[in-house]
């Protein structure tokens, strides 16, 4: 079973300052998705100088710890805000990855051109091709962030 990693927030800070430096600033806005995204996005969006943080409601993880078939989309921005835009989905962690992947699916299909950035990778619980574009840390364990319930 995979350990807990309790984070405080100068651990995050640290770990959206390593993003930042990689993804670098070509983007015209953060989406962030929520609820673990938020967080980060708006904290990634003030290092990167980007005011426009757009939101994707996603519900994978039901709040008793079991999962969907597939990521449930609750809200979603339109299209005309993401096409033919740099956007730079965020969110705090790559699981399965099937949450990101299905975000940035709706992203390309608006027409927005589109990249990845997570504080965690877990390459072993991936479910799906490839990774993140962009990440801070690989980990295996489970993360408890500082913004969280129960933290």
């Amino acid at each position: 079973m995979p350990d807990l990693i309790v984070l405080t927030w100068e651990q995050v800070d640290r770990l959206v300052a390593s993003l930042a430096e990689s993804v670098g600033r070509n983007y015209d806005v953060v989406l962030a998705i929520s609820r673990g995204g938020l967080v980060p996005a708006g904290m990634l969006a003030y290092r990167l100088d980007l005011r426009e943080i757009l939101v994707a409601s996603v519900e994978f993880y039901r709040s008793d710890g079991s999962m969907h078939d597939a990521p449930q989309f609750l809200h979603f921005p339109d299209a005309v805000l993401l096409n033919g835009r740099r956007v730079l989905v965020v969110d705090e962690v790559w699981e399965t990855g099937e949450t990101m992947t299905a975000v940035l699916t709706r992203v390309r299909d608006a027409g927005g051109h589109v990249s990845s950035a997570v504080l965690h990778y877990k390459p072993g619980r991936s479910r799906v091709a490839g990774h993140p574009d962009h990440w801070a840390d690989e980990v295996e364990d489970w993360i408890r962030y500082p913004y969280k319930a129960g933290a």
